[in-house]
């Protein structure tokens, strides 16, 4: 492993993921540099002085570097860092949050990550290139999970890389969807990559790594603090085309990756839920509280948000083809002029329908093509109603 490499180790070992000022040390001096000038006190940000001091009585942060980098090598993970070809280039636009007015360090410390760990195959730039986020409560309804599920099999069918957090719930639905239609999906972790939460879903993280990736800021062995779930979130964010919301209650930190999303001015979706449920209010908020975000039913409507411009249009809704659709006006009241019993002649017609005779010749030949009217010999009479379809089940 590089020295860099092992320097932006070092630096998210003494600060956490998303620290402003040690992102900005690295942009201006590189890590190297960086490092030094953290290790020396030479920083502005008391809280962050304080923080590395405490840091550095647990330990050397180049020793612990060197250890995560061999951790990293005997479980078969990977690093890539922003030197790397592999980096996928959508995360430098977490630079657009620098300045966002916060109390909560959570919501205010929100600069791109400094390295990656990867477990699985996939090259990071080519699966995330066309990824969807698909996110929710892990508290999901059979309704949800449903929804989820459709969305992650579809988005994968259609060529769509599927990313979510790996948790229970939607999450776990999204990716599941994703893996049964044979398509890559990618769980971002607040945890080391070889230390998977919940435990519960370790079968599913398994499985995420052999046909995706498993993806976190965070050195193996790193334990799922909770502040971090939010931290990883901006992420999730950040990395794909855009963000689908299946389900949230009033309370949820899926409802905070949606505003990520929206704030880096990416595609925020929300599938909406019954009004009567719990798991619906955070969703229908964030269609009430932010009218760019946009309300989608399913795969076609979010192909058609975060797809190329007219190739990816969802199908206008329609109901079961009906002949009279193809009526003008002429024709329509003929049809209407039509007793339900009986038959008219072409006089009768006209006289009930209140139009020439000459409009009368030319419009029953159509209306009789369409099955609407047959000739009987006293005249004109409605044609027997065919069954439809859905009236057979």
């Amino acid at each position: 492993m590089t020295p860099t490499a092992l320097a932006r180790i070092a630096l998210g070992w003494l600060a956490e993921p998303g620290t402003w000022t040690v992102y900005w040390l690295v942009r201006r001096h590189g890590p190297l540099a960086a490092l030094e000038r953290l290790l020396a006190g030479e920083v502005a940000d008391p809280a962050l002085r304080a923080s590395v001091a405490a840091r550095l009585a647990a330990g050397d942060p180049r020793a612990a570097a060197e250890a995560a980098a061999e951790h990293t090598v005997r479980l078969g993970a990977r690093l890539v860092t922003p030197e790397d070809p592999d980096w996928p280039p959508r995360l430098a636009d977490l630079e657009r949050l620098w300045g966002r007015p916060a109390q909560r360090r959570v919501d205010r410390e929100l600069a791109p990550p400094l390295c990656l760990w990867l477990r699985g195959g996939w090259p990071l730039h080519d699966v995330l290139d066309r990824s969807v986020a698909v996110v929710g409560s892990r508290a999901a309804t059979p309704y949800g999970s449903h929804v989820a599920a459709e969305i992650g099999c579809g988005l994968a069918e259609r060529g769509w890389t599927v990313v979510s957090g790996g948790a229970f719930g939607i999450d776990a639905d999204a990716h599941r969807g994703a893996l049964g239609a044979g398509g890559p999906t990618v769980a971002v972790l607040a945890c080391g990559v070889d230390r998977p939460y919940p435990v519960g879903n370790t079968a599913l993280f398994d499985r995420i790594a052999e046909g995706g990736l498993l993806v976190s800021e965070w050195p193996p062995g790193a334990a799922p603090l909770r502040p971090r779930f939010l931290t990883r979130n901006r992420v999730i964010a950040a990395a794909t085309v855009g963000s689908v919301l299946v389900e949230a209650a009033a309370r949820s930190g899926a409802t905070q990756t949606l505003g990520r999303a929206l704030a880096l001015g990416r595609t925020a979706m929300v599938v909406p839920g019954p009004v009567t449920s719990a798991m619906s209010v955070g969703a229908h908020e964030l269609l009430r509280k932010y009218p760019e975000s946009r309300l989608v039913a399913g795969v076609p409507h979010i192909l058609e948000e975060v797809g190329r411009i007219g190739e990816d249009l969802a199908p206008v809704p329609r109901g079961p083809d009906d002949p009279r659709d193809r009526l003008d006006d002429e024709a329509a009241l003929l049809l209407e002029a039509v007793p339900l019993r009986g038959a008219l002649d072409v006089e009768q017609l006209a006289a009930r329908a209140g139009v020439d005779l000459r409009t009368v010749l030319r419009k029953v030949p159509l209306l009789e093509d369409l099955g609407l009217l047959v000739r009987t010999d006293a005249g004109y009479a409605l044609a027997p109603r065919r069954p439809r379809r859905a009236d057979l089940t």
